[in-house]
Order: C-alpha cells, then sequence, then structure tokens
C-alpha cells in the first residue's frame, strides 16, 4: 500500500494584508507605545483588510514583544467583530533553529501563518540547496504554515529563484510566498505550476497589485495599507469585480503613492502614516541605530507624494 499523503496548509487567505508598523516610545529604552499601538490596530482591522500582522520591523523586536503584539492583534479582532481575522507573525534569524523556536512562539501566541526571510548573515555560503533545505526543514518543523518573504534588498541579495519556489512549493506547509524582489513573472510560473490554494504568489507592494492579478496573484502584503487600507482594498474589489478600467485609474494613483512608501524607506513611511492619522511624532520613530526621518525636505517631499489617496481613502470611510 502506498503512504498517505500529507494534507496541505490551510491556503494564505486572498486579499490585501497591512504589515502593522509598530510605534516606539521616544526614549532611552525606545519601548513599544502599546496605547498608541492598540489604536493602530483598530484603525487597521476596522478598515476590512483580509488579514494583518506583525511582521513589519520584527527583525528589531524580542520574542515576547511579538508575542504580545500577536495576542493584542486577535484582542483587537475579537472586540470589533472579526474573531477569524487572519495573523501573520514575521519569524526571523539567522539559523533554522533559532526560526523553528520562533515559529513555536508565534503559534503559541495565536497567529495563524509566519513570514520568514531566509538567513543571510554568511550569505556565500547560501546556495540553492542551502535556502531550499532551510525552507523545508522549517516547513517540517512549523505548527504554522510557511509564507516566504522574498526580499534580496534585505537579505543580502539572496534571491528565492523560480526553480526553488517551484520546489518549495510543493511542501504541504509552505502555502506561499511574499515577492517584494517585484518578479511578476515569478507570479505567472507560480501559477503555471501550483493553484493558489496550494501555493500562492503575493505580490510585496501595491504599485503592481493589478499586473500581479492578471497572472494569478491573490493580493498583496503592503505597507501602503497602513494609511490607505480602503483604497488597497478598493483596488482589489475592483479587479475582481471585473471594473477594469477603474481598476486600471486607481492603479496609477496608488503607484505614485507606493513610490513615496518605497523611496521614504521604513523611517519616512513611518512618520508620514503618524502625520496623516495624527499619531504623535515622537512615536514614529524607528528603533536605534535606523536615523530619525527629520529632514523637512525629505518630510515635505513625501508628504506631497502621498497626499492623492487622501481624499479617495476619506470618501470610502462609513459614516
Amino acid at each position: 500500500m502506498g503512504s498517505i499523503p500529507t494534507p496541505r496548509a490551510r491556503p494564505f487567505p486572498p486579499g490585501i494584508h497591512p504589515p502593522s508598523l509598530t510605534w516606539f516610545r521616544d526614549d532611552a529604552r525606545q519601548e513599544i507605545d502599546w496605547d498608541l499601538q492598540r489604536k493602530h490596530i483598530e484603525f487597521l482591522v476596522k478598515s476590512g483588510v483580509h488579514g494583518t500582522g506583525t511582521n513589519g520591523e520584527a527583525v528589531t523586536m524580542t520574542k515576547d514583544e511579538k508575542t504580545r503584539l500577536t495576542r493584542l492583534t486577535r484582542e483587537v479582532a475579537v472586540e470589533a467583530g472579526r474573531p477569524d481575522l487572519p495573523i501573520t507573525v514575521g519569524c526571523i534569524g539567522q539559523s533554522t533553529k533559532d526560526v523553528i523556536a520562533d515559529t513555536i512562539v508565534a503559534h503559541e501566541a495565536g497567529a495563524d501563518f509566519t513570514l520568514v526571510l531566509c538567513p543571510s548573515y554568511f550569505h556565500f555560503a547560501m546556495n540553492e540547496d542551502a535556502v531550499t533545505g532551510f525552507f523545508t526543514e522549517l516547513a517540517d518543523a512549523s505548527p504554522i504554515p510557511i509564507v516566504i518573504y522574498n526580499f534580496p534588498g534585505v537579505a543580502a541579495g539572496i534571491d528565492v529563484n523560480s526553480e526553488m519556489l517551484a520546489k518549495l512549493g510543493a511542501h504541504p506547509n509552505i502555502v506561499g510566498v511574499k515577492l517584494t524582489c517585484g518578479g511578476i513573472a515569478k507570479v505567472a510560473r507560480i501559477k503555471a505550476q501550483y493553484e493558489p490554494n496550494e501555493f500562492a504568489a503575493i505580490a510585496g507592494q501595491s504599485d503592481w497589485l493589478i499586473p500581479a492579478m492578471t497572472v494569478g496573484s491573490i493580493g498583496s502584503v503592503t505597507g501602503v495599507a497602513n494609511l490607505y487600507p480602503r483604497a488597497c482594498v478598493q483596488l482589489y474589489n475592483l479587479y475582481n469585480q471585473g471594473k477594469l478600467d477603474e481598476a486600471a485609474q486607481a492603479q496609477i494613483k496608488l503607484a505614485g503613492v507606493e513610490w513615496g512608501f518605497g523611496k521614504g524607506g521604513i523611517n519616512g513611511t513611518k512618520w508620514v502614516v503618524a502625520k496623516y492619522l495624527g499619531y504623535p511624532e515622537p512615536s514614529c520613530h524607528c528603533r536605534r541605530p535606523y536615523p530619525k526621518f527629520d529632514d523637512p525636505t525629505k518630510q515635505s517631499w513625501i508628504e506631497e507624494i502621498v497626499k492623492p489617496l487622501q481624499s479617495v481613502e476619506a470618501g470610502l470611510v462609513k459614516p
């Protein structure tokens, strides 16, 4: 008799999934500003996004902090009448052992999925076999489904290419890949081999969401949704409703805003989100050693770049 195949893990849900920004106090210890954190999570959950998570800035946080953030997110979701809102937690480390331990902690905290970068400190030693071996061993051990986070820009140039993705997508506990590499051809190649409920391609930015969806992407994990969640959801819905001309126009507007987030970086993103949402500026800074976004010229530039969607987002807020 043949062996019984291992059932696939829960598919990653289609839609818009903002990686929730983390807000820190501007003092010597830079502890999380929990009151502001709750306020921001409430903003996201009530906006209608399809999921959220604590993967934003996970690399700068402790396991205990990620646990508390995950539990807070679930608490807010329950209070908002969305108890089953999918939560994705970033699990990052420089060894398989450490990342496995992180996934166990995330699971115990109530996370549904984990988003994982490839270890990259000894990037020169990470050949294709090492990369696929890392994700395979991790997926074998993780109690929650794995989403590969392909972001060469923060992983010393390591790119999980299409051949590696084709192999890894067959693992029953690897359910998707977030492509912050911008590789739309990877989306098409994934769709040619896998159905989205088996292994999903997820756009890592919102500025190519519609092009990605035309060749098989299920949505986006996008930082822009920290400021304009409803506009991102509207774009996703317009495409799925077949309103392609309206979707194209909305995509063009969103692409301009995404450039502000991309060029502004994480510190610029946090500054402008705080500015537009009325959050206290002292809580918008990244944990040191990452610098403050305090250049007036840069502040004026990013504030102007993201402005076009302000009225769109306001018009989508239910009275």
